[in-house]
């Protein structure tokens, strides 16, 4: 008989078009080899050219996903994504601390790729409050960091310290990704003791649709298979960029990565 599969858990929002939220999660869980569950705190209209409605999940209908996930399939490893609200943010938190969820990813989704606006405004600071002291990892891009942190990050050295300002705040560990940065790509991981950090080629491509889910769907699949933080990091960062670089061209706008693409 097999061993059972580790199992992850996302609390994210819905993409209708497939290439991000809960269904990048769930098709990166699957390529890592564990076992997706599900928490759904959004239903977005949207497709590689933006999204065109949202609605949001009843509090206590995401509350009681959320428990009757961890109460049967309790998850080795967790995320968050869109989380919209303020009082979701809490009810989130609260559902976190309550069930005492270890090794949390905290992806901290503030405005959609086509540049919709996923998190409102008062919900920054209560993310920041409750959430991120309770994140073993926190992964914002340069335009989140800046939000989280209330600094400029614009160069590797911002980067740096904008990390090094996430885990002051509470955060277990901060992985900025340098997407935005001029030149080459770069991810920079601080756990609180070691730097690590990743360069890669920029590739001169639409098809980035769902990467920031993707990339902290991989790292939460890592950490509930048992992989220490750099290593789950690294794996995750190297397989998101063939699964950018061999996209399959989907959709007239910023198309999906390849979630097909075999782990190493």
């Amino acid at each position: 008989m097999e061993e059972p599969r580790p199992i992850a858990l996302t609390i994210a929002g819905s993409d209708s078009g497939g290439g991000a939220g809960i269904q990048a999660d769930l098709k990166t869980f699957q390529a890592f080899g564990v076992f997706g569950t599900s928490a759904l705190t959004a239903v977005t209209a949207q497709n590689t050219l933006g999204v065109t409605a949202v609605h949001a999940i009843p509090l206590d209908v995401v509350r009681a996903q959320i428990d009757a996930v961890v109460t049967d399939l309790p998850p080795a490893a967790l995320k968050t994504g869109m989380l919209a609200t303020a009082e979701l943010v809490a009810a989130v938190a609260a559902a976190i601390r309550g069930h005492g969820l270890k090794l949390y990813v905290l992806d901290p989704v503030m405005v959609s790729t086509s540049g919709h606006r996923l998190l409102d405004a008062d919900a920054e600071a209560t993310l920041a409050r409750e959430l991120l002291p309770l994140a073993a990892l926190v992964t914002p891009n340069l335009h989140e960091a800046r939000i989280l942190t209330g600094r400029e990050v614009a160069t590797l050295g911002d980067m740096r310290d904008a990390a090094r300002a996430l885990v002051g705040l509470g955060a277990g560990a901060a992985l900025l990704k340098g997407g935005h940065l001029d030149g080459d790509a770069v991810d920079l991981l601080w756990d609180g003791t070691e730097e690590h950090i990743w360069r890669k080629p920029r590739l001169a491509t639409r098809h980035t649709h769902g990467t920031g889910c993707t990339l902290s769907a991989a790292m939460t699949a890592g950490l509930a298979r048992g992989l220490p933080l750099a290593e789950a990091t690294g794996r995750a960062v190297r397989w998101v960029a063939k699964a950018i670089e061999t996209a399959p061209g989907l959709g007239a706008g910023h198309g999906p990565v390849n979630h097909f693409f075999p782990v190493e």
